[in-house]
């Protein structure tokens, strides 16, 4: 009678770790990661030797010490005798700042450029092409020094609001465009604004709630909800209230020429302006191209079946083409704005003072310690990467289809 039993096991041998499919790719991963780990390790210790021969250390004393220059433009409260420090968190708000506002306005410009790229209108079809094709092939650097230029050379100056030989008027007494920047009323936040500044947030959030409600209902059941109105009214009704019952917690304070400047309100300096709208339109260029690109990714057949159902065309841009092409945009989209942050970063040449220009520039001239900044530059252009990418990965699988 014969017996059956399990096959010998094979004992291991080194040779398995190249010979053997089971071993040979963790085998040469480990070998990869130690040879950079010991490149690492040898740049390390070559560059700590040539500093001790050059009789220097690696510190981070000099953030402690005073920055002693003064910057144009900042979000927080700041003069020439605050730390270094304090100086480079200025810049990293002002990147931030401009990075943000730059997203949200190449967003917008994109979505809308790539949408008309497919128009039916030859006119506003060859118009947006033409957009693209010419701002996406000059350089940003040289769409920076055009806007900056334009708004120096032919805003007026502050005194041409002066008096009445004035030759410039404010609009509605309240904003001002010059050569310096454009000022605007200033909020002066009284006691209770927070309570209305909270109520405001709460309505954008209830309004994309309810958004998200209205189309989940529709592709649920096939009801369609009103959406602009109930929109409009979520994100004012609450807020305007609030602000009433408060008691006008929140005034503006009105910008007024005053000798040879104006003076009160919120200024928006000409190189934010300038960097800003030379981000926008630039990158707006590439993402009208990613638009463009994933709303032909869709099927024909889409739009056809959606405009069978009776839907006009705005809607069946909206719930049908623009949901599919999401999972086809938002790939590059994040790229897009990679691109935007670490294009910031020639805020320098028009005299915006972002990280760059204080911690990378004008702190690292006075101090001369160029590793230490060179290093919390590419720290800080790192984490604000990373996550940059991780909202936006995030975001892109909540859009993605979700397989069995």
């Amino acid at each position: 009678m014969t017996t059956i039993t399990d096959p010998p096991t094979e004992q291991f041998r080194l040779s398995m770790l190249v010979n053997d499919t089971r071993y040979r790719s963790a085998t040469f991963q480990a070998i990869a990661v130690i040879l950079l780990v010991a490149s690492i390790a040898y740049l390390g210790s070559n560059l700590a030797k040539n500093l001790r021969e050059a009789g220097l250390n690696i510190s981070f004393n000099f953030l402690s010490t005073p920055a002693g220059y003064d910057i144009n433009q900042t979000l927080i409260s700041y003069n020439n005798q605050d730390s270094n420090l304090r100086a480079a968190f200025v810049g990293i708000l002002n990147t931030l700042l401009v990075s943000f506002l730059a997203c949200i306005t190449a967003t917008i410009l994109g979505v809308f450029a790539g949408v008309l790229r497919l128009s039916q209108n030859w006119i506003v079809r060859k118009l947006m092409a033409v957009y693209v094709e010419i701002f996406r092939n000059i350089p940003l650097l040289i769409w920076i020094l055009v806007i900056y230029g334009i708004m120096t050379v032919s805003m007026p100056g502050p005194r041409a609001f002066r008096g009445d030989d004035a030759t410039s008027s404010m609009i509605l007494d309240a904003v001002a465009f010059t050569n310096r920047g454009v000022y605007i009323p200033a909020p002066v936040w009284g006691p209770g604004s927070m309570v209305v500044a909270a109520v405001f947030v709460l309505s954008v959030f209830g309004m994309f709630a309810y958004r998200r409600y209205a189309t989940k209902l529709l592709y649920d059941t096939g009801r369609l909800l009103p959406m602009l109105w109930p929109s409009v009214a979520i994100f004012f009704v609450p807020s305007v209230l609030a602000f009433f019952i408060m008691g006008s917690p929140i005034g503006l304070e009105y910008p007024a020429l005053k000798g040879f400047n104006f003076q009160g309100g919120l200024k928006i300096g000409a190189p934010l302006i300038a960097l800003w709208f030379a981000l926008s339109v630039y990158t707006g260029a590439f993402i009208a191209e990613n638009v463009r690109a994933g709303i032909q990714a869709v099927s024909k057949g889409q739009t056809e079946a959606a405009g069978a159902l009776g839907l006009r065309p705005g809607r069946i841009m909206n719930l049908v083409v623009l949901p599919q092409a999401l999972r086809v945009i938002i790939p590059p989209l994040i790229s897009q704005y990679l691109n935007i942050t670490k294009n910031s970063s020639l805020a320098i040449l028009v005299g915006y003072a972002d990280i760059t220009a204080t911690l990378g520039g004008i702190t690292m001239n006075q101090t001369g310690r160029a590793i230490e900044c060179v290093l919390l530059l590419m720290l800080f252009y790192l984490v604000i990467s990373l996550c940059i990418s991780l909202v936006m990965n995030i975001y892109n699988n909540a859009t993605k289809l979700q397989e069995r």
